[in-house]
């Protein structure tokens, strides 16, 4: 049986052959899962197909191993393997596949991680939520919209983020979430809206701290450093 020491030994060999035999139904699923994580650590890219045939495996750690590693090696081969994962009985590998969409960055993810807005899962529609911002796509603008009408104040301070790195289109957004009930999503959108440096948002960003008259130092700060940025373009 292959021990955790021999799979450390494999990884500084950079033994892709060994690790691949470690990945055997017949080894323990504790190697077998340790074994799948460390071939995404050493970029091993000719081992995507095992990587693949892992999302199907029984034990969930093991396919939750597989998508990490998907994600880290960034191979488009595995875009639509992942997609399937989506639909996966745990909410902790449908999350990994999440991210690992938005880490490879193929925009055939946007449409099923957009669906994946419904999952009932906080945690899965949190990394949905960065997944899109990465993605970068104008097919999320609506969706995460959306978002800022839910009642948890974290999916909408990530969406606020999101939004911002999705380009101008998001600046009305961005702007109707400076008053957020939320100072964390107000800071954000406040952060967001000085990145994007668009000047239709001075009026907004200067009449929120007109309004603030004090109540939060942090927000102010934020709208400070946008109105910064934005006037010193």
């Amino acid at each position: 049986m292959i021990s955790i020491s021999d799979l450390e030994k494999m990884r500084d060999k950079k033994d892709i052959t060994g690790l691949v035999k470690a990945l055997d139904i017949t080894e323990d699923k504790r190697i077998r899962e340790k074994a799948a994580y460390i071939l995404g650590d050493i970029d091993a890219k000719e081992e995507v197909d095992h990587l693949i045939n892992l999302l199907k495996d029984e034990y969930w750690p093991i396919r939750k191993a597989a998508v990490v590693s998907l994600g880290t090696i960034g191979d488009k081969k595995a875009v639509e393997p992942l997609i399937g994962v989506l639909k996966d009985e745990h909410w902790h590998v449908r999350e990994t596949a999440v991210w690992a969409l938005g880490a490879i960055g193929d925009r055939r993810a946007v449409e099923p991680i957009i669906n994946a807005l419904n999952d009932g899962s906080l945690n899965v529609k949190c990394e949905v939520v960065d997944a899109l911002g990465n993605l970068g796509d104008d097919r999320a603008l609506e969706p995460l919209k959306g978002i800022l009408k839910e009642n948890d104040y974290i999916l909408r301070s990530c969406a606020v983020m999101s939004l911002g790195k999705i380009g101008d289109a998001s600046v009305e957004y961005l702007v109707s979430s400076l008053g957020d009930e939320s100072y964390l999503v107000r800071v954000n959108a406040a952060n967001a809206l000085g990145t994007l440096g668009d000047k239709e948002a001075l009026p907004y960003l200067k009449g929120a701290l007109e309004a603030s008259n004090g109540e939060s130092h942090e927000f102010e700060s934020a709208l400070k450093r946008a109105i910064n940025k934005i006037d010193s373009k």
